[in-house]
């Protein structure tokens, strides 16, 4: 768990976890680094253990944790790198709280991305991504952005691996976000452009 510089109770929180289940760690960073930099300390310190999968999974309650005993099988059986769980694929996104100019907005998003990277998703925006151990050796993610288009980069990084989405529930209840809607769409743009011009390879 990384407390990316939060001043809440989460670390208290988490420190009660651990004392129940020691294989809990909480890393703390003094200062706000930015989503994509939580992400990629996560991912470089899941190296140090024989994981051979590796989950970032966002910690507001959107996301279903409980899902993770199916998805974990399903990327071995069909040899998935990287899995994006997909608010959209089972049409659950509305019934779940997610507003409908997100769900709009994110439709064009990922129209645009499938024509760029030549995939067939539903969703590239969820906070919860699957890795391989492979995956995590080979992407450079210290390269990639510490913002929230990070998990974006990292599917433009993915050259070579299998890229998949299986459906998730999510739930917007009462928490508060600190994404810019028009600034990341735009940092998403960002993205496939420089993919096209094969900053990515």
């Amino acid at each position: 768990m990384i407390n990316d510089g939060s001043s809440d109770g989460t670390s208290d929180a988490v420190r009660a976890v651990a004392r129940r289940f020691p294989k809990v760690r909480l890393i703390e960073e003094a200062q706000n680094r930015g989503y994509g930099s939580a992400g990629r300390k996560g991912l470089r310190l899941a190296l140090e253990t024989p994981a051979e999968y590796v989950v970032c999974l966002h910690a507001d309650g959107q996301y279903p944790p409980e899902k993770l005993p199916e998805f974990i099988p399903f990327m071995a059986e069909q040899g998935i790198d990287v899995l994006q769980g997909s608010r959209h694929k089972d049409g659950t996104a509305l019934e779940g709280g997610m507003p409908a100019y997100k769900v709009f907005a994110g439709k064009i998003l990922t129209w645009l991305e499938n024509r760029t990277f030549d995939l067939q998703m539903t969703d590239y925006h969820s906070g919860f991504m699957l890795y391989s151990r492979r995956a995590v050796e080979v992407i450079p993610f210290d390269e990639l952005s510490t913002y929230f288009d990070f998990d974006l980069e990292v599917i433009a990084r993915a050259r070579g691996l299998a890229v998949g989405e299986l459906g998730i529930p999510t739930h917007y209840g009462d928490e508060e976000s600190h994404l810019n809607p028009i600034w990341y769409g735009l940092r998403c743009l960002r993205v496939m452009l420089r993919y096209r011009l094969g900053r990515y390879a």
